[in-house]
């Protein structure tokens, strides 16, 4: 069997080396070809050209890069008609990756799979019917997406998603973790003010004077900031007019499997998580850590998203667990003092949290079958 499949960045190469893992555990003689990063060749992919350049050409830098992606684009997808494969699977990327499926179908009959189904859940619900043009099969991470992607022929299978197959940090972990960082017994707030420097700059304030409230009445309170690597310094820069001095996770020089089993301590040791919003929700719900999100953006910025919304919440463990329970701040509401107030209240009383936290994880698959499997067996069947 030969398999053409393509990642564009690094989490959509992790998501590549899962799925390929699970192919070549369910079939026993597959052929790779297409573009990927060290998870996807560690799998027996050689990658046409380094993966890199495609993850530098995001929404900000298209323009001045057009010219290199649709050289890309167009390379890919002739060598994809070229080589002739049983199936070609595109992973996220939809800029990079939807061209080159379209270029595929329109001189090939090449089944085409696209791991990762677009958000029409919360804007541009068209996009689905677009996609049905060029992909036959969506691979979807959550369990409520298959009735909004299977549209005319393309069809959409739910494989779970991969912080289920995350590693999980223990007890243990988080006490040597508490300890290791002189934190001991006292109440620990875990500040994600996000991995971009412009979400940085804009939440550091707010995310410094919603501890007031927290530490007001624990006056003991630790603060842990996981630093990404890009941001690390601006981060130390700018927690330097919080009420108390936070423990800063610095990466940089770590190896990499070192950072992530000391995030996932920190984590696991926190009482209570103030997060910048995104999938970090996902991990602090696999973590069991009691949350809530607060984002910060330009006025005008914020009434263009939410006259586009189709959702109410953008928090996913709401989502999935199809209930309210983790408190959101959002552009005019991402004020200090209900952020505060919230976090006391989590505090006092996380259970129906925890709650929503347990279910999220059950729906999207844990303690099932490893979702790069899933989504092998879901190829596999569809050819």
């Amino acid at each position: 069997m030969r398999i053409f499949v393509i990642a564009g960045e690094p989490s959509g190469d992790k998501l590549g080396g899962a799925l390929m893992k699970g192919l070549n555990q369910l079939h026993s003689d597959i052929t790779f070809d297409g573009i990927g990063g060290p998870d996807m060749q560690a799998q027996g992919l050689q990658s046409r050209f380094p993966m890199e350049e495609l993850s530098v050409m995001g929404i900000a830098e298209i323009l001045p890069k057009y010219r290199a992606l649709m050289t890309r684009i167009n390379e890919t997808a002739a060598a994809a008609v070229q080589w002739a494969p049983d199936v070609l699977i595109t992973i996220d990327s939809p800029d990079f990756s939807l061209r080159v499926a379209r270029r595929v179908k329109s001189v090939s009959n090449i089944r085409t799979v696209h791991y990762v189904a677009p958000t029409v859940w919360a804007w541009r619900a068209g996009r689905a019917k677009k996609m049905a043009e060029v992909i036959d099969q969506v691979l979807a991470l959550f369990p409520f997406e298959p009735p909004l992607m299977s549209v005319g022929n393309m069809v959409c299978d739910f494989v779970g998603h991969p912080v289920v197959a995350e590693p999980k940090a223990s007890d243990v972990d988080a006490l040597a973790f508490r300890t290791d960082h002189g934190i001991g017994a006292s109440p620990m707030l875990l500040a994600l003010p996000g991995s971009r420097r412009g979400e940085v700059s804009r939440l550091a304030g707010v995310f410094g004077k919603s501890i007031e409230p927290v530490l007001s009445r624990h006056p003991d309170l630790k603060v842990v900031v996981p630093a990404a690597a890009p941001v690390v310094d601006l981060v130390r820069d700018q927690v330097r007019a919080w009420p108390v001095k936070p423990v800063v996770l610095d990466p940089r020089g770590v190896p990499l499997a070192k950072t992530g089993n000391l995030k996932r301590a920190a984590f696991r040791a926190a009482d209570i998580a103030l997060a910048a919003s995104g999938t970090v929700s996902l991990e602090l719900a696999a973590a069991r850590t009691p949350m809530v999100i607060a984002y910060k953006m330009n006025w005008l910025t914020f009434r263009l998203i939410r006259a586009m919304a189709l959702i109410d919440t953008v928090t996913l463990v709401n989502l999935v667990s199809e209930t309210r329970f983790v408190p959101e701040f959002l552009g005019p509401k991402c004020q200090p003092d209900q952020i505060g107030h919230a976090m006391l209240q989590i505090m006092d009383d996380p259970e129906a949290q925890l709650q929503a936290m347990d279910a999220t994880m059950q729906l999207l698959g844990d303690g099932g079958e490893d979702p790069g499997l899933r989504a092998a067996r879901a190829v596999l069947m569809r050819l």
